[in-house]
């Protein structure tokens, strides 16, 4: 086995040149091109110095099945071939080599990932949760139903502006993954929560601040992904609603109970932000495994 090495000056200028294509080209985020850049430094530091531009794929293998014995589960092992994937076509691309050491390796087989959902019942009880009394449960209310309306990502929520929202056309302009824009509806339930938080509680939250942020914290300023988590669980516990629940959570509901309701897989992709509809179809797995467990649970003849 060849020992772990230090990555070589042309090594990290060709990372780097791969990164920043990646970057031009498609946007790509900084927290994944940092993966990519972490999974191809272990890959250079594995092999000997100056090596990666000519790996072979035995040498890929061998990587792959060092890093399998080493602890890594399957799904990241597919996440790394993914990337060498990418940054050897890139070569090719380049002209930097003839061929493609990755094209013979074969994905690990991953066991399908059914993301947690809520029912409607659920999402209907952790909705009614906050107290719209006080000025922060008004916020906190049009956060999470703005939230289930639309399938925001957290982080694309605690950064709203009040420039982003058009209550007149009912949409959002968001700027996701990649600085990737999209509209999204949102709906009249919503719109309503969302007025009444603009007129009466978020010009008290702002407060002196000159902030144009949609969903301020109590200090005026944008709340924090982490916040907002803790917001989440906080009203589960007074909703009932067991289990791990999160932003996120939201976000699989408001695509679930889409599909289930018969949208369009296609129109579900644009308003989540997928770039692959692949990513978007697990939501057909998830209305099928329920449909499945009603079948056992209530037919005669299960």
């Amino acid at each position: 086995m060849v020992g772990m090495t230090t990555v070589s000056v042309q090594t990290e200028q060709l990372i780097n040149q791969f990164l920043d294509h990646l970057w031009l080209e498609n946007g790509t985020s900084q927290n994944t091109l940092t993966a990519y850049r972490s999974d191809l430094s272990g890959l250079a530091k594995w092999l000997a110095p100056k090596q990666l531009q000519i790996a072979s794929t035995d040498q890929l293998q061998s990587y792959l099945q060092y890093r399998l014995q080493s602890g890594y589960n399957k799904r990241s092992q597919a996440r790394c071939l993914s990337v060498l994937r990418r940054f050897f076509r890139y070569l090719l691309l380049q002209q930097l080599r003839q061929d493609d050491p990755t094209q013979h390796i074969a994905m690990p087989k991953l066991a399908r990932y059914l993301p947690k959902s809520l029912s409607e019942q659920q999402v209907e009880a952790l909705l009614d949760a906050p107290d719209i009394a006080t000025l922060v449960g008004q916020r906190d209310k049009a956060m999470l139903e703005l939230l289930y309306s639309s399938g925001l990502r957290v982080s694309e929520l605690v950064s709203l502006t009040v420039h982003q929202l058009n209550l007149n056309r009912g949409a959002l302009r968001i700027v996701g993954k990649g600085n990737k824009e999209r509209l999204v509806p949102v709906g009249e339930e919503a719109q309503s929560w969302l007025e009444s938080y603009l007129a009466n509680a978020r010009s008290y939250l702002v407060g002196n601040a000159n902030s144009d942020v949609l969903f301020p914290s109590t200090r005026g300023t944008a709340m924090t992904r982490q916040t907002f988590w803790h917001r989440v669980k906080k009203y589960a516990v007074i909703a009932g609603v067991a289990g791990n629940v999160s932003p996120h959570t939201l976000r699989h509901a408001f695509a679930t109970h889409l599909v289930n309701h018969g949208a369009n897989l296609r129109a579900v992709q644009m308003m989540l932000g997928h770039s692959d509809l692949s990513t978007t179809q697990i939501y057909t797995y998830v209305a099928q495994h329920r449909l499945q467990q009603l079948y056992k649970e209530h037919h005669p003849r299960a």
